[in-house]
């Protein structure tokens, strides 16, 4: 059986995240994490914070910081809100730690070795007004190819398109916003791209056939317009340095690896950390140098599936040495705001902490997935996220629950009835609820996640109908044995509940598992998946089981809390 790797797109450290970059990366990667892990198959989920490059620099400076202590104070306040949204990395990182320096030191060497890093002389951009040269991100303009006038120097992130500073249009400095800007020449250092373009295309050709389509066709758009040869170092003073042992003269001029050069290395890094934690008992190499038997998936937004696809496995392979590479690559679309974007300047759109100081995480957790970016991007409007929680959640599980639970103790009291044996309903419910399981194990599998969420709240959706076609309510009138049967086994449904909602509902799942007293402990402990055998016969929780009846589980979205929220927020229904 394969191990699991999981890694999400690092973080960057400048801020906190907004809600796009959560459904993008970090909360499907740890969806699909937990099924790994409840289906009994080993995975190591591994992100960190992206601490280096210019980003880092510029939001130090304006915080007044020193870079490093500012980078270690966004670390704890970004893993306080991946904490907050039960986000399950086994290890979060830093790309600033000793073990990514020393990783990316050594991929450097064996590309030089191997003949695919040059050192050339090239003509930069210089601010006369900053007194220093400018790298890419310090230098900001219009776009040449679609006109946006914030593209950076390295990339825009409107058209995703790769940039030189020397492409923009009305250039100046991101430090100063002077455009007393000359060119002068300066040395660097350049990964050799076009000599393995041919190599990155036989490895895509045969790893990439699976991608997801909007993976795949980046990968491809850039390998067809050809691989350039590409500067990996920059000018600053935060980053991995050079080393003088190989670059005596550019490690005393202060170069530093470019950040998309040391980034995703930082994957390996962190990993690293996680095994220095417990050195015994952790073996980091393994998931990651001649690891054949691990199953490596990555999860990103696609204005990274360049770096990851192209990028990164042209470093891997140029390094002669048998280093893991990606095998599925889950790539999404983005997730505006009303159709524009999240800008945190406008106070536009619901930021990650934000959200958590809103609502409980789960709330956000399931709708981010049922609405999940996909096929094409998607639209986030209040309107739409009040309607998914108020219909799925509040009433579809949430009522279910409650109902259940709260007439069973009022009619039988706190442990589950015995009532009839299982009939003729209870069998039909058993196999429809075992084809609707199948079919949710399904879409996960396939990292599928919207039609995952329908799939899981068809299940939901099931127990309702079973429900109110029993109707104990009135049944108790005239058969209360039958009641006790339609009780016990809505009950079983809970339990079930409990275990295949934890991918997407994480701490709704633990209070559901925790309103049963079962005599092992199951509830409390981690929810093993369920099997079909187990989801035909729905016989989780034993009759004489005591229970308790829990809070409500999801509060509804009011008309008023909608219009405090766009007036907080901006964004209304014509927008």
């Amino acid at each position: 059986m394969a191990r699991h790797l999981i890694t999400s797109a690092l973080p960057y450290i400048n801020g906190i995240k907004h809600l796009g970059n959560m459904v993008g990366s970090m909360l499907p990667a740890d969806v699909y994490t937990r099924f790994l892990r409840q289906t009994g198959r080993e995975a190591l989920y591994i992100c960190a914070t992206d601490e280096h490059g210019t980003p880092a620099e510029l939001a130090a400076k304006e915080a007044g910081l020193p870079v490093a202590e500012f980078c270690a104070q966004q670390h704890e306040a970004q893993k306080a809100v991946y904490d907050g949204f039960r986000i399950s990395f086994d290890y979060f990182g830093r790309s600033s730690s000793a073990e990514n320096r020393e990783i990316t030191q050594h991929f450097a060497r064996q590309l030089q070795k191997n003949g695919f890093i040059e050192e050339r002389a090239i003509r930069q951009v210089y601010s006369l007004t900053d007194g220093r040269f400018l790298p890419d991100r310090y230098i900001v303009g219009t776009c040449p190819h679609c006109g946006y006038d914030k593209a950076r120097g390295d990339q825009c992130e409107n058209c995703t398109r790769v940039l030189d500073p020397t492409d923009l249009i009305d250039a100046r400095s991101a430090i100063s916003g002077s455009s007393d800007l000359e060119v002068r020449e300066t040395k660097h250092l350049f990964l050799l791209q076009s000599k393995l373009q041919g190599e990155v295309e036989a490895w895509i050709d045969e790893h990439g056939k699976d991608w997801p389509v909007l993976a795949s066709s980046i990968a491809r758009k850039w390998l067809t317009e050809g691989l350039n040869d590409r500067a990996i170092t920059r000018d600053l003073d935060w980053g991995v340095p050079v080393p003088a042992d190989t670059w005596p003269e550019l490690a005393a001029e202060g170069k530093v690896f470019y950040v998309w050069f040391d980034a995703p290395i930082e994957y390996i890094g962190a990993t690293k950390e996680w095994a220095g934690q417990d050195p015994e008992n952790r073996d980091w190499k393994s998931w990651w140098y001649e690891a054949e038997d691990v199953r490596y998936t990555q999860f990103m937004a696609k204005d990274n599936v360049p770096f990851h696809t192209v990028m990164f496995p042209a470093t891997e392979l140029g390094t002669r040495e048998p280093w893991k590479k990606v095998d599925y690559v889950k790539a999404f679309n983005w997730l505006t705001y009303y159709g524009g974007k999240f800008s945190t300047s406008q106070k536009r759109g619901v930021f990650t902490d934000t959200a958590l100081e809103l609502l409980p995480a789960d709330y956000w957790r399931y709708f981010l997935m049922a609405a999940a970016p996909e096929s094409d991007d998607s639209s986030f409007t209040w309107e739409h996220f009040a309607a998914t929680v108020n219909k799925d959640l509040a009433d579809t599980l949430g009522n279910f629950v409650n109902r259940v639970l709260s007439f069973s103790r009022k009619r039988f009291g706190d442990a589950v009835p015995v009532g009839l044996e299982e009939g003729e309903a209870e069998a039909q419910l058993g196999q429809q609820i075992a084809e609707l399981l199948l079919e949710y194990e399904r879409h996960l599998e396939d990292l599928q996640f919207r039609k995952a969420a329908q799939a899981l709240r068809a299940l939901w959706s099931a127990g309702n109908s079973y429900l109110e076609t029993k109707a104990p309510w009135l049944e108790i009138k005239t058969d209360p044995e039958g009641a006790a049967l339609t009780l016990r086994t809505a009950m079983n449904l809970i339990h079930l509940y409990a275990v295949v909602s934890e991918p997407f509902i994480p701490a709704t799942a633990a209070a559901m598992r925790s309103a049963f007293a079962l005599e092992d402990g199951t509830a409390q402990k981690r929810a093993t998946w369920v099997t079909q055998d187990e989801a035909k016969s729905l016989t989780f929780v034993p009759a004489g089981t005591p229970f308790t009846v829990p809070p409500v589980l999801f509060a509804k979205i009011t008309d008023e809390d909608l219009e405090t929220y766009r007036e907080r927020f901006g964004g209304s229904e014509e927008a």
